[in-house]
């Protein structure tokens, strides 16, 4: 199955939604499923029934290849 960017999370049926282990419980994270194919859906915690972005492997492979290397430092500074 395919899904596409914006789709609503609740849609994605069986996701296994994770976050990083540095939330602070908040309601302020990013949450990442792994969908089937490869692809990986991203939701903001805040709104679990709102949209998703889906980015294939490779597209989340260079994003946090950057992130490893500060290159959006500047975005939250």
């Amino acid at each position: 199955m395919q899904f596409n960017n914006g789709v609503a999370a609740s849609e994605i049926a069986d996701a296994v939604w994770i976050k990083s282990s540095d939330s602070t419980g908040n309601g302020n994270c990013v949450e990442l499923a792994g969908l089937p194919g490869g692809a990986v859906a991203m939701r903001n915690s805040r709104f679990p029934e709102g949209p998703a972005l889906v980015f294939t492997a490779e597209e989340l492979v260079a994003f946090l290849a950057g992130a490893k290397r500060a290159e959006f430092d500047a975005l939250i500074d």
